[in-house]
Formats: structure tokens, sequence, C-alpha cells
């Protein structure tokens, strides 16, 4: 929790707080230098290993002034080290799912496009109210209204189709998550008909494959789909029937941190399964919501003439892999051969995990009747040690620059450095959401980000 911005909240009068009166019932939500905020609004219940149950309206008034809790998952500190995040921002809840609503506090006269944010963390880690990935910047400046929404991970949302468990369960409570934006958002002055899904690695890929659930057509129109490792996404079945046989020992009722505890013995019991071990929980084709693999294709193309299309990737995606792994290094710094051995490593894991299969989408997209622009994030490629990793887009997108101040991914970089950079990212991504066009080439420089349509 954000200590400051609680106390704010509890000195304010009840009376003059924000309230937005919507088919979920009113909705009480406070005030946040220049932006409002409705924040830990429950969209669904859960029962474990069951899909979600969207929240009824609720005749009492609902009180959204907490941050969102998280979804139940393990510390992994070495993530915690990168983004600068405490250990102490991982409170969280079991039993229901929630979201944040963020949106300037001025009027206006027409609704607002609705960006929804899915955060990454490899469907194993993050939330969506972390203090790193605020959105309040992206909602003031751009003049958009902002959802934040927080799912299951790991053997809870992205494990199933074994001993009568669903699999998908994460992916269903982002369409849960969706269809309260679409019924509720008009009444808190958004454009349902104007929603923009964003998501970085995790996030990105879930909104990929968004694209191709049932259940989502209408819910929204544009995806950008940043760092999305699609290379991965593909040819999982044996390795989670694997991961199913393990799972498969732990009861329903079992204590929460027996569930955790398993999570990280099913993950550990895969790991000769190649690149695809790095993110062993995820999507799985052929279990609802989602196609089989073989006609997942032939699913894309019939998407792609209702949905705008945004991807990309970052220079020197899997140098934080290299970073935070202590053998590989040990591998770079090994005198002489270490730092050219480790780039050479970097860039064929990036191409095969993250470029490759991002162009392959894109085009995919423009044949089948869609529009889309691909963009490549070059800002701090070659900076030792991260240099344009994975996740070196979250700075310039998401958070006040004072929320990265412990963040070893860009320490050393002063505040008004992620301002400056940050501020065109932000209307980059913004101008897409609100019409699902670019120009047909423009960077963001220099040597930031560079995009262009595909045709």
């Amino acid at each position: 929790m954000r200590n400051d911005e609680l106390n704010d909240r509890a000195e304010l009068n009840d009376d003059d707080a924000p309230r937005f009166t919507t088919p979920a019932g009113e909705i009480i939500g406070w005030r946040d230098r220049g932006v409002i905020r409705a924040t830990g609004i429950r969209y669904a219940r859960t029962q474990r290993f069951c899909g979600p149950k969207d929240e009824p309206p609720s005749a009492a008034p609902i009180q959204g002034t907490e941050w969102s809790p998280c979804s139940p998952q393990n510390i992994i500190p070495e993530l915690n080290a990168v983004l600068g995040i405490s250990a102490q921002a991982f409170s969280s809840c079991e039993g229901a799912l929630h979201l944040s609503v963020t949106l300037p506090e001025s009027p206006s006269p027409m609704p607002r496009p609705v960006m929804v944010w899915i955060h990454g963390g490899s469907y194993v880690f993050g939330a969506g109210d972390l203090p790193v990935f605020d959105v309040r910047p992206l909602a003031l400046e751009q003049d958009v209204i902002v959802v934040a929404v927080t799912y299951r991970l790991g053997l809870l949302g992205f494990l199933g189709g074994y001993a009568n468990r669903p699999a998908n369960l994460g992916l269903l409570d982002m369409i849960s998550a969706l269809r309260w934006v679409n019924t509720n958002i008009a009444a808190m002055g958004g454009d349902p008909a104007n929603v923009t899904l964003f998501g970085q690695s995790a996030g990105g890929d879930a909104a990929a494959h968004l694209m191709i659930a049932e259940g989502t057509e209408g819910l929204f129109q544009r995806a950008i789909i940043q760092s999305a490792p699609l290379g991965i996404s593909r040819g999982r079945a044996k390795m989670y029937a694997k991961m199913s046989q393990q799972a498969a020992t732990v009861n329903d009722d079992a204590p929460l941190e027996d569930i955790l505890r398993l999570q990280t013995q099913v993950a550990e019991s895969v790991r000769n399964f190649g690149l695809k071990a790095a993110m062993p929980f995820g999507t799985q084709y052929g279990h609802y919501p989602l196609p089989t693999e073989e006609e997942a294709d032939a699913a894309w193309r019939r998407a792609a003439a209702k949905i705008d299309l945004f991807i990309g990737y970052t220079a020197e995606e899997n140098a934080l892999f290299v970073v935070i792994s202590p053998s590989l290094m040990r591998l770079r710094n090994t005198p002489l051969v270490g730092e050219a051995l480790s780039r050479a490593m970097v860039a064929v894991t990036t191409r095969k995990v993250y470029i490759r299969d991002a162009h392959t989408f894109a085009r995919r997209h423009v044949k089948a009747g869609g529009r889309a622009y691909l963009y490549r994030l070059d800002w701090c490629k070659g900076r030792y040690p991260f240099g344009a990793a994975h996740t070196i887009d979250l700075p310039l997108l998401l958070g006040e620059p004072s929320s990265w101040q412990h963040a070893d991914l860009v320490k050393g970089v002063d505040e008004a450095t992620l301002l400056e950079r940050g501020q065109p990212m932000r209307a980059l991504w913004a101008d897409f959401a609100r019409t699902g066009q670019l120009p047909a080439t423009g960077h963001i420089g220099p040597q930031v980000l560079e995009w262009w349509e595909v045709s």
C-alpha cells in the first residue's frame, strides 16, 4: 500500500468523494493529483480451480478506495530487485478478483477511450496495482481512462485440463474483467466501443490470445502487444502433460502455502523442455475458451479485420534473463570472450522467442485484412548490464519517475530523463488507442523507439 495516499483518502469528507452510478452499483472513488481513482473493485468471485463468477450488482455502495490485492504468488526476489518492488507490495487475496479505474478529473465533452492494462510476469508474478505499474501519468497526460486488471496466476490460473480442473482460468478472469468494463465504463465517462488492451510479456501473450478467445468479440477493438514470448507459446502439450501429473497430487482444499510450494516443484519438473520451460505456465490451446493449436492461425485470421494491432519488442529482450541468472552472469564476466558470447546468445534467443513471431503475427494480421504496426524499442541498448532488455518499456509507459527509484533496471537514470523519454511513448500508445491509426513510419528519438506500418 502507498501510505501517503491512504492517509489522504482517510481525510476526505465522504460527501466530497467522487461517485459513479453504474450497473454494478454506486462506486465511491477518490481524487489523486488530477485524476479520479476507483480502486480495488471486485469484478468476479472465484472458487479454487473453478471458473470466475461475475460479481453481481451491489445494492450497497462499492468502496473503490483501496488498491487491488495481488493474486496469490511466490515472491521472486530477482524480479523485485529489477523492478524495484518491495515484498510488502504483494498483499494477496484468494477468492475474489479486482480491477482499478483511473480517469482524468477534468470533465470531457465526449466519452474517453479506454485502455485495459494486463500486467506481465510469466503468468506467475505481478498485479495490476503495483506502484511501478501506476497508470496515473498515462491517464492524466493523454486524457484516457485506464483500467488495471489483476487475475489468477500460476497453478491457480494457468494450468488445467487434468483432474476435472479447467485450463485457462486466468484468461477467463480477464474476460470477466472485460465484461465488467463493457457494462460499466460508460457510466464512468468511457467509451465501451473504443477499448484497447495493452499488455507486456505474459500480458502481451494474453492479449494476443484474447483476440481468439470465445466470448470476447466486441469487448475490445485494439490490442497493443508488448514483448510477448510468442515464440514459445506453441508445442507445449507434452510439457503441460508432465506438469499436470505432478499438480494432480494436491487436493482442491489444500492450504494455499502447499499450492504455492507445489507450483515451484511443478515448474522445476520441466526444466528439460528448453526455452519453453522459461515460462512453464501459460495459455492452453484446445481448452475453453481457446481453439485447438491447429485452428489458432485461422482464428487469428478471422479476428484480424475486427482488431487493430500494435505489436513490438525491445532490442535486447533476453538480456534481462542473463542478468538475473547467476550462471549466465558468470559466463558473461569471463575475461575476453564472455561479453561477446553473452551478446550473441541474447541476440539469438531474443529473435527466436520475441522478434520472429511478432513479425509473423503482424504479417498474418495484415494479409487477413487487419491493420498492424510493428515497433522496436532501443532505449538503453548496449548499456550495462541490462541494455534494451525485457521490461525496459515499463518505466517509460507506467509509474511515476519516482516509482522507479529503487529499480536495478534503470539504476543511474534520473527522473527527468524518465519523464522526457516516457511522455512521447505514452502519447504514442494513447494515439493508437484513440483511432487505431499511426503515421506509416515514425520514431521517438534519438534511439528510443521506432515503428512502422506493416504492409
